[in-house]
């Protein structure tokens, strides 16, 4: 039997801080995005702290009735101290390395690891059809952990929303960008 869930990336935020919330077009991509993922039935919201991810998933919580839990671990990586001076060559480089770390930061390796940790709690519950709402960053070491192929270029594309299918299947794992088609049945 398999078992599948939904990452959602965050919509468009004002900035990158803990408490900068979605802009009126953020908003507005909420509630689309709410209304293209509720046919599909999810029975369970998880998201990360951060204001941007919570209000980008609550129009879909209310629209499913569904109250939304807070994860700390789904929070976005903190790649280091700012000013970091360039910060993409940064993650750039620490998409090449995951251990490698900056001051006051975490590796990849490590974020990886907490997201997962969430991943396999929620797939291991009894719920049909989890989505989890998170960040780029976070996002893309998940899906790099499904596939390592899956790197700074990859994270580049991601857009303000994205929606991913994580589908876990005995040992084997896999991943899709959900192109707003209906899910066959696992």
């Amino acid at each position: 039997m398999s078992r599948r869930l939904l990452l959602v990336r965050h919509c468009e935020s004002s900035g990158q801080e803990p408490e900068a919330p979605l802009t009126a077009r953020g908003h507005a991509q909420a509630r689309e995005l709410a209304g293209r993922l509720a046919p599909l039935a999810p029975d369970h919201i998880v998201s990360s702290p951060f204001v941007r991810a919570r209000q980008s998933v609550a129009p879909l919580a209310a629209a499913r009735a569904l109250a939304v839990a807070i994860e700390p671990r789904l929070a976005e990586r903190r790649l280091g101290v700012d000013p970091f001076g360039d910060w993409r060559q940064a993650l750039r480089a620490s998409f090449a390395d995951l251990d490698r770390s900056y001051p006051d930061g975490e590796s990849a390796r490590t974020a990886q690891q907490r997201g997962r940790a969430v991943v396999e709690a929620v797939l291991s519950s009894q719920h049909r059809l989890p989505v989890l709402a998170t960040h780029g960053n976070l996002l893309s070491l998940l899906l790099a952990s499904v596939d390592g192929r899956f790197g700074y270029a990859d994270w580049e594309r991601l857009a303000n929303p994205d929606v991913f299918v994580l589908t876990v299947a005995g040992d084997a794992w896999s991943y899709a960008r959900w192109t707003g088609a209906p899910l066959e049945p696992t």
